[in-house]
């Protein structure tokens, strides 16, 4: 039996940090959080991915890309596991995820525990990620993707995206 290194783990998920999004390409898919797990045994790399929705067009070109990237990067054998439980949430965007959305111009998600006040009739307060102001207004709760809500500045009259929440 072939022992696994650490340090091979750690090679491979800084290898998945270099691995974008195909549709938000400034995040990485460990940014995204839809990278759940790596293991390796023997000479086989298994890498576990969730969606961030179930049907996200993304997914078959995010598990393409990761195995392309490992198999270039000198291992033999890659697989993607996709596991649907414990469904995605915007709390597994890392820190670095959320600032590099807003330098690109897309909202980070503002609600830890997903956008509730819809159920009483509030909007959430999203800042601008192009002047930071919270006078904002929600123009639609579909976006350029179903992931996105499209909101509007009411300061500097900008049109953006916002991440919205899902718990």
């Amino acid at each position: 039996m072939v022992k696994t290194k650490a340090t091979d783990i750690e090679k491979v998920w800084e290898y998945l940090e270099e691995v974008t999004d195909p549709e938000i390409p400034v995040l990485s898919v460990v940014d995204l959080g839809v990278v759940r797990d790596v293991q390796i045994e023997g000479e086989q790399v298994q890498v576990t991915i969730t969606p961030t929705y179930s049907g996200c067009p993304a997914m078959n070109t995010i598990a393409t890309d990761i195995k392309l990237k490992l198999l270039s990067e000198g291992f033999a054998k890659v697989s993607i596991d996709l596991k649907l439980s414990p469904a995605w949430t915007t709390n597994w965007l890392s820190e670095a995820g959320k600032a590099k959305l807003e330098a690109y111009g897309i909202a980070p998600p503002v609600e830890p525990e997903g956008d509730i006040h819809a159920l009483f009739g509030r909007n959430t307060t999203v800042r601008c990620p192009l002047c930071q102001s919270e006078n904002t207004r929600l123009i639609s709760q579909f976006g350029s993707t179903a992931c996105k809500a499209f909101y509007q500045c009411n300061e500097c009259l900008e049109p953006f995206d916002y991440f919205k929440c899902l718990k």
